[in-house]
């Protein structure tokens, strides 16, 4: 016998969605925060344990990007992707703007840090850098269209997109970006490489989003609608704990070994690459004529890349080198700040009230 969920417990779950969305800005402080007082649980969720009373090992921070991305997936309107086959062009020149915009900041930035002080011509930030780039447009984009007056179908293919191809264009940019490296750097990007070229854009970006499009397809109306009351909210969860252990795992290297000159070049870079993310996403759009909604798309699709990935990749993948964490994290509250300007600039202005 199936009980049916109790209305009340229904309501409290969309209301704790309602009070999580817009304070996820503070919670990511706050989990930056408890990470810089609290690293320990953090740094243990970052290793790999087993289950009780079994030999299955239980990755924590690979786990939770599946939980997250399967709920980018269920939420995604896959029927307003029709719009699309009307005017692709949008989303022609978001995709490959977002593949080849890499291949020009990138090398910038490269040749700026090599006139650092840094001994290794700033190959670790360069690396950070990389693999947050590589990445497919971030499933979040999608809220930031629906908050402004984007063109959300557009969006929405992007995303999906972006994320199906991953597979291939992820190796393929960092394959053609790993000459810039030098010293240690060039085999830690070549591991990562190896990684993702084995299955990891396949297994933990495209198969969980791809889980949850097809739960959405499936599902009925009513069926949808309670999924997306529990699934919602335990996945904000999830991505607030997922920021934690990965916070944990540069704050606590930090704090364990303080390299001043690197708490200071991390945020630089990571504001910078972001910066000349959004300016080209932006300067391409004036340049195709798009309309506003199509432009605000094409500017997101550009420069809001999925850094929760890139974070996972390197913890899996690099553990000895938690400091590329840092850029990452600074690179993720930049892009969400400039995601934040440019709904701005694109919501539509509501008209003043008449005088009485």
């Amino acid at each position: 016998m199936i009980i049916p969920p109790s209305p009340h417990s229904s309501i409290r779950a969309d209301r704790v969605t309602d009070w999580l969305r817009p304070r996820l800005g503070r919670a990511v402080g706050l989990a930056y925060l408890a990470a810089l007082l609290l690293p320990g649980p953090g740094q243990w969720l970052r290793h790999t344990h087993s289950l009780p009373h079994t030999e299955l090992p239980l990755h924590t921070a690979p786990l939770l990007l599946s939980l997250v991305l399967f709920s980018a997936g269920l939420q995604v309107p896959v029927r307003a992707l029709g719009q699309l086959l009307r005017r692709p062009r949008a989303l022609l020149a978001g995709l490959l703007l977002h593949l080849g915009a890499p291949l020009l900041i990138i090398p910038l930035v490269a040749f700026l840090l090599r006139r650092s002080p840094d001994t290794d011509g700033g190959s670790g930030l360069v690396t950070a850098m990389i693999l947050i780039v590589a990445m497919p447009v971030a499933a979040g984009a999608t809220v930031w269209t629906g908050k402004g007056d984007g063109d959300q179908p557009t969006m929405v293919g992007l995303v999906l997109a972006s994320t199906l191809v991953s597979p291939l264009t992820i190796p393929a940019t960092v394959g053609a970006l790993a000459p810039l490296l030098s010293g240690g750097y060039t085999d830690a990007l070549g591991t990562a490489g190896h990684t993702m070229n084995s299955g990891f854009a396949l297994t933990q970006v495209v198969l969980p989003c791809a889980a949850g499009l097809a739960c959405r397809l499936a599902l009925s109306v009513r069926g949808l609608s309670d999924a997306l009351r529990w699934v919602t909210p335990v996945a904000l969860a999830g991505s607030m704990v997922l920021t934690y252990t990965n916070a944990s795992g540069a704050l606590g290297a930090v704090l364990a070994h303080p390299r001043p000159l690197l708490l200071i070049a991390a945020p630089v870079v990571a504001a910078i690459v972001c910066a000349l993310s959004f300016a080209v996403g932006r300067l391409a759009a004036r340049v195709l004529r798009l309309d506003a909604p199509a432009a605000s798309s094409l500017t997101l699709a550009c420069g809001m890349n999925n850094s929760s990935a890139s974070a996972v990749l390197i913890t899996t993948t690099l553990p000895d080198k938690p400091h590329l964490l840092l850029p990452v994290l600074a690179y993720g509250l930049f892009q969400k700040t400039a995601a934040n300007r440019v709904v701005r600039m694109t919501r539509p202005r509501r008209p003043p009230c008449p005088a009485s």
